[in-house]
């Protein structure tokens, strides 16, 4: 093997042509080369075998093929099934799995001392889709899958409304407080204010809610999706250069906002679109309206500052915090309904894609891996697990393996989070245990089926 200082000359010379091929003029942008240098040193490092012995990820040495990249721990497929078996074995109390009414559980099914917060209709939305997929992938062999969404959903819909007054009715809490059946009033918490909601959780909780629907026609989860796509009809506001046609927050009794711009207006229009499809042509002008907003407002953005893509996790307020989560969802959406949404879905997809290339990828044990947001760019489990995902459908769906390698190694690492008992970990820099169960869990398990269906060959 070469020694690692002719590896760095060589990719330096990579670099430098790269740059130079693509007719740049002066010095090329300094994240573009830290990223692309130090991607590609600790590739060298490891392919030389100078990396330091027994690397650990996770909570497992790290194993690397002879060409420096990462493979999995365990097949994929042994990891999601010992992951879904812990939490298939969670308590069950006041009716529902622990982990369905705690955002911060430890390896033993424990509250986390000192986080006295939960997020319901981001958690329990995106764990519906998520069970619901896995029951498909898995050919509907085991109801425990098909429960475990209901758990999710059931709570949303019985203990996480806000109240049936005010300007968001009877509409799914973006935060609350653990362990309360139901949740009071004032229970908003993270960055919320007490009589706080984020209008695009109600989105997600919605589409979600008929996803449920669809898969068991029990007309509660509908009527609950309706009754959040009534309120969000109702307060929608005019889209603009500086706002977007929901605010990131609202006093549910007042209509009060706080924040101009909400970054996720993919879940709403995700939850417009089922509700037409199901007969009800009273959201297709918002629905209009809406989408009109994304392709000439919120998509031309992705080239200037930004700033139409703040404002996504709960725990944030600052009004110039872009987040990956959001361009990502958008990716995938288009990716999903390609010309019966956009008929530029191609480049608008690889814009988006693009942009979090641009703002939130890091190098971490030589793996490109994807941040949350300007003021938090560690890999969670979510958003990398989102990034692998996305990236994933996309060279399915194109044909083009500009991003395949990126996506498949980004996963592999997501992975490492989880401990040989299927405990995981929120995130996989760290050994651990539990944690924030949206990330560890929830929204991880639907990517990592979009991405085994897109290539089966992943699973094994």
């Amino acid at each position: 093997m070469a020694p690692v200082i002719q590896i760095q000359i060589m990719v330096w010379g990579i670099i430098r042509n790269r740059f130079r091929a693509r007719g740049k003029t002066g010095a090329p942008r300094l994240t573009y080369l830290k990223l692309a240098w130090s991607l590609l040193l600790s590739m060298a490092a490891v392919i030389s075998g100078q990396s330091a012995p027994a690397l650990a990820i996770g909570n497992h040495p790290a194993v690397y093929d002879e060409r420096g990249r990462l493979q999995p721990w365990t097949p994929w497929t042994n990891a999601l099934d010992r992951e879904v078996n812990w939490y298939l074995k969670c308590p069950v109390e006041h009716g529902y799995p622990r982990f369905v009414y705690l955002t911060f559980m430890d390896g033993n099914y424990q509250p986390v001392a000192g986080r006295p917060s939960f997020i319901p209709a981001m958690q329990n939305g995106m764990g519906i889709i998520s069970y619901l997929k896995y029951y498909h992938y898995q050919g509907k062999q085991d109801p425990r899958l098909l429960q475990m969404a209901r758990y999710l959903g059931d709570y949303l819909i019985r203990e996480a409304l806000t109240p049936d007054t005010g300007k968001y009715p009877r509409f799914s809490r973006s935060t609350g407080l653990p362990a309360k059946f139901p949740q009071p009033p004032d229970c908003g918490s993270q960055d919320d204010n007490p009589y706080e909601i984020q209008p695009d959780k109600g989105g997600i909780a919605g589409y979600a809610l008929i996803l449920l629907f669809e898969e068991t026609r029990d007309d509660e989860y509908f009527r609950q999706a309706l009754q959040n796509a009534r309120v969000l009809a109702a307060n929608m506001r005019e889209g603009t250069a500086t706002n977007s046609p929901w605010p990131f927050r609202v006093d549910y009794r007042t209509g009060e906002s706080r924040g101009p711009v909400s970054g996720d207006m993919t879940f709403i229009l995700r939850l417009f679109d089922k509700l037409i499809e199901h007969g009800h042509q009273e959201f297709k002008p918002g629905r209009d309206r809406l989408w009109a907003w994304i392709k000439q407002q919120q998509i031309p953005n992705l080239a200037q500052d930004g700033r139409l893509w703040v404002q996504f996790f709960e725990d944030h307020h600052e009004t110039d915090n872009r987040t990956a989560w959001s361009p990502l969802n958008l990716a995938r959406y288009l990716i999903e309904k390609q010309d019966a949404l956009d008929a530029d879905w191609k480049p608008d997809a690889r814009a988006l894609i693009e942009f979090v290339n641009r703002h939130f990828i890091t190098v971490r044990h030589g793996v490109a891996v994807c941040g949350e947001q300007t003021n938090d760019v560690e890999p969670w489990g979510g958003v990398l697990s989102t990034y692998g995902a996305v990236l994933a459908i996309y060279a399915k769906a194109t044909g083009s393996d500009e991003y395949k390698a990126v996506a498949r190694q980004a996963l592999n690492f997501c992975l490492y989070a989880i401990n040989d008992d299927g405990c995981p970990s929120d995130q996989a820099m760290n050994k651990g245990r539990g944690g924030w169960q949206e990330d560890a869990h929830t929204d991880k398990l639907h990517n990592l089926v979009d991405a085994m269906t897109a290539f089966p060959e992943w699973a094994r």
